[in-house]
């Protein structure tokens, strides 16, 4: 029995070299594959990673996961076939092109012309196979690189098809409706990898927008936060979070009444003193003007709100917009997604533009699921 190195003069590293160069050695994947030949199957399908970029921390984790399962199956004596796939379509790929050819718009696609735009795309594919085989083999992941299959290959994209077929057959296709980012450039919807692609940090116009409460004794209105001004005049709900405590407030100078959190009161805009500036709380007599956050020489605090009590309360549209929605739309609704740690706890609801917007709405009953149309 070979000496086994403990403690500072063990290196793993090493060790797993040893072990890769043995596997090499032996052909281990594939000897194994030649002793369960025949025997049952266990079938794998592996989501291939985009042709167009290297291997990250995300494909480690989520490649030695799928290699414990294969393992696991191997080990029980089945057959387990471990083919490496490209993902060759979507944005990413062309992205790649139009960078490396200069192409800003559509209509130099159709001067350089489609057949030759497609071949340039096929011809990137390969481009990192030796550094994904590089990293993935010394991960001491079994899978096979020389038997890899493309999504751009024929046979694949009929089998795609021939899957749909079936779908369709058996009346499990349905159209739907969700909400997704989407580039006006390209005409199509992104997946949340492709809208990341071009992803910037850029300043939002952030605003408060009142919305008058509809039979409030106080005329009270809920005041919202919004980075997203342009979405309003698609407005259909108001969300709050049910377990926030919510506060009451009248603007000393012109008797307006909000409603925010109690936690964003400091939120609220106050007029400027002589200095014309805002002033920040300062120790001693003046401090006795700020409390909790609120500015006591600019608002009265009125009362104190458990969100949960907001629910169901109506309130004036902005716009005429959707009108005809009345009878369910402009409401509060809750959800926890509604957070206290920016804006005012307030947030806006326009369904067509936002993930959760159209879920809670969705939830609340204010739109309808558009999931029953078939075929």
């Amino acid at each position: 029995m070979e000496d086994v190195c403990e403690g500072k003069d063990f290196s793993f590293p090493l060790e797993e070299q040893r072990v890769l160069e043995l596997w090499s050695k032996l052909d281990a994947f594939h000897e194994q594959l030649r002793r369960t030949e025949g025997g049952e199957e266990f079938i794998f399908y592996d989501g291939p990673p985009f042709a167009t970029g290297l291997p990250h921390y995300g494909h480690i984790l989520a490649g030695t996961i799928k290699d414990v399962v294969t393992r696991h199956q191997s080990m029980r004596g089945r057959h387990v076939m471990r083919r490496f796939g490209w993902d060759c379509h979507g944005l990413p790929v062309e992205f790649e092109i139009d960078k490396l050819l200069g192409i800003t718009n559509r209509q130099q696609v159709l001067d350089l012309g489609i057949g030759k735009y497609n071949e340039t795309c096929r011809g990137i594919v390969t481009k990192y196979v030796a550094e994904w085989e590089a990293v993935v083999t010394r991960t001491g992941r079994w899978i096979d690189f020389k038997a890899d299959y493309k999504t751009m290959d024929i046979n694949f994209m009929e089998s795609v098809w021939w899957v749909f077929g079936q779908l369709w057959d058996k009346d499990l296709v349905y159209k739907g409706f969700k909400v997704m980012p989407y580039s006006t450039g390209c005409k199509t919807a992104l997946s949340n990898f492709e809208a990341g692609l071009d992803y910037r940090t850029v300043p939002d116009p952030a605003v408060m927008v009142s919305f008058p409460v509809i039979g409030d004794a106080d005329n009270a209105a809920l005041v919202a936060w919004t980075t997203t001004p342009w979405t309003l005049p698609s407005n259909l709900a108001l969300c709050v979070n049910a377990n926030l405590v919510y506060a009451k407030v009248k603007d000393r100078s012109n008797g307006t009444v909000y409603i925010v959190a109690e936690s964003r009161l400091g939120q609220l805009p106050v007029k400027a003193k002589a200095s014309g500036k805002k002033q920040a709380p300062s120790k001693g007599s003046n401090a006795e003007a700020v409390q909790g956050g609120l500015d006591t020489e600019s608002y009265e605090l009125l009362a104190k709100i458990p969100g949960s009590s907001l629910v169901g309360l109506k309130y004036t549209p902005l716009f005429d917009f959707f009108l005809e929605l009345q009878d369910t739309a402009f409401r509060v609704i809750a959800d926890n997604y509604v957070t206290d740690d920016s804006g005012t706890g307030v947030v806006h609801c326009a369904p067509a533009f936002g993930e959760d917007d159209h879920r809670v709405c969705l939830s609340a009953g204010i739109i309808e699921a558009l999931g029953a149309e078939r075929k």
